[in-house]
């Protein structure tokens, strides 16, 4: 539990007051009361200021701010500022800068320019975080380490290049090892030399994002260059836990962002923080989703919402005002998923460069009375009357979800069979069915504890890691539910194909073999055929992008494909093992199927949603329980106002402070928090 210092839900974001003059300060700390701001982001791109040249350090601006900030009875959350190198540091040690893909050194500007095999920066950063670390490790304002800023990026110099040897030497130990890894006798890739190996890029391996000749080398790199990022933050963070032992430290995180396997990541973080920056658009259950990501990265526990905006942001191509009640809605859905934060980026908008125009609670105009400063202020009073209930509370799924990042990386490097396969998108039809259930679900990584859920799904499973199928045999052996799709099975953790038939190693598992898999063109479709009622799942369903073409090994057929030459043949199977049953889903299915099916499959376990019924369209659920209490989240959604049928059973509503049962009426873009 992070907030044992300060124990409510923290409220602020990201401040930046080396960026305003005195004068401005002090109208900073009258808004901050008045909008119930209680933590301050600071120190996160200061790293020129505070470190003018190699040898001086000039803390005296961080200094009056810590003080300033804890005397007006706001808290420190302190970055370490090593996102941005400064200029001198490029100039003086080149080496700190990137080499991009197409192999051209940068120069100095932007952010996130730091090779993470430079010497010369992991030396500095180390030094700026123990020279924090010991200056503020009594200062009663501090609540908790944020180190550098939303890691990210690849580099591909020669430190980077030496770094990847030494790491390959590491993991294989010889070089027929890592030959036979790599099939490098494929086009006349076999390497005598462990110097004879270059990155992949744009000059050798690589074109075009995730093309590649060679998927061996292309996987490693990426797991490389996380290991490489994360090394970066270990470093620092050992620094600040060798003067602040007991300080939690964190790194800001972003959703299903590609380059990093943060289930590694989560292994070295004390809590997990993250930024969610959805657009307009972009599915409600989508970003729950991300935010059950977020949570199940360390097995549940709480995290914290380091980022958001208060109105619009400035990056993506069209970029919309959240209307009135969305930035509280949004909030309360962090909240409802696990965050034990809500926090902003920005406190205070910028008046130059690339961020002057992305939201923040003080607005250009400057003073309280605006549309974003009220609701931000509304909300702050409405966490103050909270206090702890909800802090440390947890989220009780009996349904799980795999999610991997190797296993996407080998997706997407994939000279084949389609490029309209997309890993996130398959695992979200998955979760937004549950979703439209009020049934909960964990997002959770290949190594996670099975026998905690009832049902375990692994869409698009397309690399088996070593023990994954002796511990999905294990669980459902002993009664649970395993559900996994199309293109599933067929590789290792080398990218090598299981030979012997597809699904691989979980052939015995399923039940099946799948003999050949069909790409469909994104305005062809397949159907499902249904064999037999299955209580309500009946008839003709759409299916597309793959079609598996599968035999039964011992699996119950329980649907057929509707056309072409493989019409007639599986494309739904069960298969008994055990005491628990295997499901095996041949293709893409559409939205009816899905829902259907996995309502069957909870019914099957007695998985029921968290209402009587299933809720409004638009309508979002959540819970988290603590010392014996649930809480209900009702979140809508929609512009207009929802009827809710909660039960019988009397609840509390925390926000209104009555006692409620039967339908509740939730208003457009409202919530409802219950605790029974």
């Amino acid at each position: 539990m992070i907030n044992q210092k300060l124990p409510k839900i923290w409220y602020g974001g990201d401040y930046n007051p080396e960026q305003w003059d005195r004068e401005i300060w002090k109208e900073d700390e009258r808004m901050f009361k008045l909008a119930g701001i209680d933590v301050a982001t600071v120190n996160v791109f200061s790293w020129a200021l505070t470190q003018p040249d190699e040898d001086t350090y000039d803390f005296s601006v961080l200094d009056e701010t810590m003080d300033r900030l804890y005397k007006e009875g706001v808290y420190i959350c302190l970055a370490t500022s090593t996102g941005a190198h400064p200029a001198w540091m490029a100039r003086k040690y080149p080496d700190v800068l990137r080499v991009d893909v197409q192999g051209r050194k940068r120069k100095f500007g932007g952010r996130h320019n730091s090779c993470p095999n430079s010497p010369s920066y992991r030396k500095f950063s180390v030094q700026i975080a123990a020279k924090l670390a010991e200056r503020y490790k009594d200062h009663p304002g501090l609540l908790i380490w944020h180190v550098s800023n939303e890691y990210g990026g690849y580099c591909y110099c020669e430190n980077c290049a030496a770094g990847f040897r030494t790491w390959l030497k590491e993991r294989y130990g010889t070089l027929d090892a890592l030959n036979k890894a790599w099939n490098t006798r494929f086009w006349g890739h076999t390497f005598y030399d462990w110097d004879e190996i270059v990155v992949p890029n744009e000059l050798s391996e690589e074109w075009g994002g995730n093309r590649t000749n060679f998927q061996g080398i292309s996987l490693d790199y990426r797991r490389f260059m996380s290991y490489s990022l994360l090394e970066c933050y270990k470093l620092e963070q050992a620094a600040l836990k060798k003067h602040t032992p007991d300080i939690p430290v964190t790194t800001n995180l972003m959703g299903f962002y590609p380059e990093l396997d943060y289930f590694e990541w989560a292994k070295h973080m004390d809590i997990v923080s993250w930024d969610n920056y959805p657009s307009l658009n972009t599915p409600v259950s989508f970003t729950a989703m991300t935010h059950d990501l977020m949570r199940g990265l360390k097995s549940g526990d709480p995290f914290m919402l380091m980022e958001q905006t208060p109105s619009q942001q400035n990056w993506q191509p069209y970029n919309s005002l959240k209307r009135p009640g969305v930035m509280r809605l949004w909030s309360y859905q962090a909240v409802a998923r696990g965050a034990d934060t809500v926090m902003f980026f920005q406190l205070r908008r910028s008046v130059g460069a690339c961020e002057k125009y992305h939201g923040a609670v003080i607005e250009h105009v400057g003073h309280e009375h605006t549309r974003v400063f009220r609701e931000c202020a509304e909300l702050g009073q409405e966490l103050q009357s909270l206090s702890d209930k909800l802090l440390d509370a947890r989220t009780q799924a009996r349904v799980a979800i795999v999610y991997d990042w190797e296993n996407r990386w080998a997706l997407e490097l994939s000279s084949g069979p389609t490029i309209a396969l997309n890993y996130v998108n398959e695992v979200h039809k998955y979760y937004d069915a549950l979703f439209k259930m009020n049934v909960e679900a964990d997002m959770v990584s290949v190594e996670e504890d099975f026998s905690k859920y009832d049902i375990v799904i692994a869409p698009v499973l397309y690399m088996v890691k070593p023990g994954f199928a002796n511990r999905a045999e294990q669980f459902v052996s002993a009664g649970g539910t395993f559900v996994t799709t199309f293109f599933s099975g067929i590789v290792n953790e080398n990218d090598l194909v299981t030979t012997g038939g597809y699904p691989g190693e979980l052939r015995s598992l399923l039940g099946i073999w799948a003999e050949e898999i069909d790409a469909l063109f994104p305005d062809q479709k397949n159907e499902i055929v249904m064999k037999q009622d299955w209580n309500g799942l009946s008839g003709t369903y759409e299916c597309g992008v793959l079609c598996d073409l599968i035999h039964s090994e011992g699996a119950e057929v329980l649907a057929e494909y509707g056309q072409d030459f493989y019409q007639g043949m599986p494309v739904l199977t069960r298969n008994r093992y055990g005491a628990g049953k295997a499901y095996y889903v041949a293709s893409s299915p559409d939205e009816a199927f899905m829902e259907s099916f996995l309502a069957n499959l909870c019914e099957e376990k007695g998985i029921k949603g968290l209402l009587p019924e299933r809720a409004p369209e638009g309508v979002e659920t959540a819970r988290r329980v603590k010392d014996g209490k649930e809480y209900l989240f009702l979140l809508n959604h929609s512009a207009e106002a929802a009827e809710v049928n909660i039960g019988d059973n009397p609840r509390q509503d925390l926000l209104a402070h009555s006692s409620v049962s039967g339908s509740v009426t939730v208003p457009g873009r409202g919530v409802v928090i219950l605790e029974s």
